[in-house]
């Protein structure tokens, strides 16, 4: 199995480039059900010893859209999503650095299938280069305002629940008393992980147009700054399951929340969102256009970042290995047993 490492504004998001056929199905999301309901590849990247919590991989395989370029599935640790914004950004800079795809300087435009649709890249390039990647994600739309949601050790909390290629529940940092910095990550990823169980518990969450029926992340979030006309900042890290936070600022996270400020009349279409995370990193996201989804009113938002190759490497797996798949220890993967209920801990025997 051929990988190239990468990341993308701090976020792991490595691509498989050769060794896995493509997997059954006829469109991307029916290949990337197939991917999470079997579960084997999944483990055997994402599990110890080849991965860990920290990880995602992206798996390249043909598209099925005449119009794109180039599909791809995403592996999180505990999800298969529709879609991701660092990883799109790092797929995109893979396979224009590596030669899969043609690189035009000092402007690329390609477009990449993701499970959840098609995604336009416009790409600047210098010196065989990605300096930054802009994408145009899926439409993003916001799914409730103001919800009333309880946690047990907390206060009743105000949320709202939007979608940006995936989906998330928003809390504001400041009704957990936390600030959002790296000395923060333990107790910030155990409030988030709370949240979100508490929130598919109590409110759900339902996509107008696929199957996608829960709340993957908890984007806490710091107060909205305005600096200038039709310009807002901010700052927010979002709890990925088990229990991590994302060093990016989570470009599906972006969009959600430029999705709910369009709903609540605070952004407009031409304005932008420049969006820091834990580590200081940002994206910037801009709202491109209203549209609707399923019949829900929706937008279409951009979101533009960095992302950089960090190697190259091969994942093989030995025949007389008793973890083919790998295992999980909850030390180090919170939430969990010692070993996946796909069977990531026992012997292939």
């Amino acid at each position: 199995m051929e990988i190239v490492g990468c990341h993308a504004e701090g976020e792991v998001g490595d691509v498989i480039v050769g060794g896995v056929e493509p997997p059954p199905g006829e469109t991307i999301w029916e290949q990337s059900r197939w991917v999470a309901n079997d579960g084997r590849l999944r483990s055997l990247v994402l599990n110890e010893p080849r991965g860990g919590v920290f990880r995602h991989f992206n798996l390249l395989v043909p598209p099925v859209s005449p119009e794109a370029d180039v599909a791809f599935i995403i592996m999180e640790p505990e999800d298969t999503p529709p879609m991701s914004g660092s990883n799109s950004m790092c797929v995109a800079t893979v396979v224009l650095e590596t030669g899969i795809v043609a690189m035009t300087e000092p402007v690329t435009n390609l477009t990449m299938e993701a499970p959840g649709g098609l995604v336009r890249v416009v790409a600047q390039c210098s010196k065989g280069k990605v300096t930054s990647v802009q994408i145009r994600n899926v439409a993003s739309f916001c799914a409730g305002v103001d919800r009333s949601l309880h946690v047990e050790g907390l206060a009743t909390l105000r949320v709202d629940v939007a979608f940006g290629g995936d989906s998330f529940v928003m809390v504001d940092a400041a009704d957990l008393d936390i600030d959002i910095v790296p000395d923060n990550g333990r107790r910030l990823a155990e409030l988030g992980t709370r949240i979100t169980a508490a929130a598919n518990e109590q409110l759900g969450f339902g996509h107008p147009t696929t199957d996608w029926s829960h709340i993957s992340f908890c984007q806490i979030a710091g107060p909205l700054q305005q600096q200038g006309e039709g310009r807002f900042a901010m700052t927010s890290t979002s709890v990925i399951e088990p229990g991590k936070l994302d060093r990016s600022p989570t470009g599906t996270g972006v969009s959600a929340r430029m999705a709910l400020l369009r709903h609540k009349g605070v952004m407009q279409v031409g304005d932008q969102l420049t969006m820091s995370s834990v580590i200081g990193s940002q994206f910037v996201g801009r709202i491109e256009a209203d549209t609707t989804l399923g019949g829900l009113p929706a937008i279409v938002p951009s979101v533009e970042g960095r992302a950089w190759r960090t190697g190259t490497y091969c994942h093989q797996v030995d025949p007389s290995d008793p973890w083919p798949l790998g295992y999980r220890v909850s030390d180090t993967w919170p939430n969990r047993a010692s070993t996946s209920a796909t069977g990531a801990g026992l012997p292939n025997r």
